[in-house]
């Protein structure tokens, strides 16, 4: 069955420069083919919007499947809280009792021991190396350091949130960590470490995650400052056998750094000192609304035993 092209229409018969085509197969059937000249602009818009349809899909599948592994994690928290007693936890202290599941251990037999989330606030050279050393003393409090020493970690309030999370989640890794029946965590935050300048997201995460504060400066500021330019003089002299060491531990170490006498400008001492003063009440004032309690490293040296209440 041969096929053989007819004549072509005239233009005018089919209308709107569309080409007609006839073919004849053998003498019984005849096919007529239509040849289109369709808008390219419209086979465009076709595929843009499927390749939107499919985006907008593959995003949704996304958001979902992030979503359902925060949900799975929250559940677990909760369910792991609802399986441990709490009656013996006063109403006013639940919200700062917490139950954290780490992702880098189990707690296994601990995972109903509570713990409770805390910050030690203070500035340098307020004895709040020596502080966080009473506290590590106990078997079951691990206090971190100075995390927020890194600029990286203090870059923006994302990155403290990041890091702040991963520290009362118990996944923090460091010297002081205890075992997996931890039952306190927090660490130790200087005022210029990004502390003041993100104070108010600062404080709504401490009051929602149930964060408590404890507030850490000298009475003595001269003493401080003293101490402040005793340890610029030794960083640079390195006079504990090529060492520098900020904080020392024993009697000998701490003769050798108090043979430096510094000197000072008496003309703008004084001006030095309220500044500091000014900086410290500030930030006090913007950080008020966290549960806190306040400790002069002056009251702690004449009684290491007395009870602070906040």
């Amino acid at each position: 069955m041969g096929g053989s092209k007819a004549e072509e229409k005239p233009a005018g018969g089919g209308g709107g420069g569309e080409d007609w085509w006839c073919y004849q197969f053998g003498n019984k059937d005849a096919l007529i083919v239509k040849s289109s000249k369709k808008s390219p602009l419209a086979l465009r818009m076709v595929v843009f919007a499927m390749t939107m349809i499919c985006g907008i899909f593959i995003c949704t599948m996304c958001m979902k499947q992030l979503g359902s592994d925060s949900l799975s994690r929250i559940v677990k928290i909760e369910v792991a809280e609802q399986l441990c007693n709490k009656s013996a936890i006063l109403h006013s202290e639940v919200h700062f009792v917490h139950y954290p599941q780490p992702i880098t251990y189990s707690r296994s037999e601990c995972k109903c021991t509570p713990v409770r989330f805390f910050a030690i606030i203070s500035s340098q050279r307020s004895g709040s190396g020596w502080f966080e050393t009473l506290l590590n003393s106990h078997m079951n409090v691990s206090s971190n350091g100075e995390i927020f020493s890194s600029k990286e970690r203090r870059s923006n309030i994302s990155s403290i949130t990041k890091t702040l999370d991963k520290v009362y989640n118990l996944d923090w890794n460091s010297s002081a960590s205890k075992n997996e029946c931890t039952a306190a965590v927090g660490l130790k935050w200087m005022l210029n470490q990004g502390l003041v300048a993100n104070h108010a997201d600062i404080a709504d995460y401490f009051n929602r995650r149930g964060v408590s504060a404890i507030f850490l400066f000298r009475r003595n500021l001269l003493r401080q400052l003293v101490s402040q330019l005793a340890n610029n003089h030794d960083r640079y002299l390195k006079q504990l056998n090529g060492t520098h060491k900020a904080h020392v531990h024993t009697a000998y170490e701490a003769s050798i750094l108090a043979r430096y006498k510094p000197r000072l400008n008496t003309t703008s001492l004084i001006r030095s000192l309220k500044q500091v003063d000014d900086y410290t009440r500030d930030a006090l004032e913007n950080l008020k609304s966290i549960n806190h309690i306040t400790i002069y490293y002056e009251d702690l040296i004449r009684n290491r035993t007395v009870e602070f209440c906040g």
